[in-house]
């Protein structure tokens, strides 16, 4: 009796059709969705809960939209969550002295000065990623904007949330 050997490529999995744009401004969260809803003509919308890491205790806050008809998913995600934390201080004497410290995480560390990154899952190709970044430029706000190779990052990872 001759059995059949079937065998599973993970990697296959992996591969998942999305593009990464990173954006450098200054602007809060909801004014950067609010001028990318008016300059890209989509409608971008606070999720319901942030992107939250145990492991860092930060949370970036995520906007998502879905376009049915090119049956693309856009999301916005915060790439920068400053927390004020305890910081205790030893001063030698018999009482220690605690202060308060902002610390800054990212979602990316590797891109430590981008504010925002732009992902745009399309598996049909449907999407002119070099239209949406001259369109983004035009932003008066926007200091910066770029495309990410996907397959440099070390911590993409990060990226999956749906």
């Amino acid at each position: 009796m001759i059995m059949a050997l079937h065998k599973l490529l993970v990697d296959d999995f992996d591969d998942e059709a999305y593009s990464l744009i990173a954006i450098h401004c200054n602007l809060e969260d909801y004014r950067m969705v609010y001028l990318l809803n008016q300059f890209l003509k989509i409608n971008l919308k606070r999720c319901p809960f942030d992107l939250d890491f145990e492991y860092t205790a930060a949370n970036y806050s995520i906007y998502e939209w879905e376009d049915y008809k090119k049956q693309t998913m856009w999301n916005l995600i915060s790439n920068i969550c400053k927390k004020e934390e305890d910081s205790v201080v030893s001063s030698g004497s018999l009482f220690d002295a605690s202060s308060k410290v902002i610390k800054r995480y990212n979602l990316i560390p590797e891109y430590e000065k981008v504010n925002y990154f732009l992902k745009i899952e399309n598996d049909l190709n449907n999407v002119n990623i070099k239209d949406v970044i001259i369109k983004i430029q035009k932003i008066p706000q926007v200091v910066t904007v770029y495309d990410i190779d996907t397959n440099t990052l070390k911590s993409k990872n990060n990226l999956i949330f749906n």
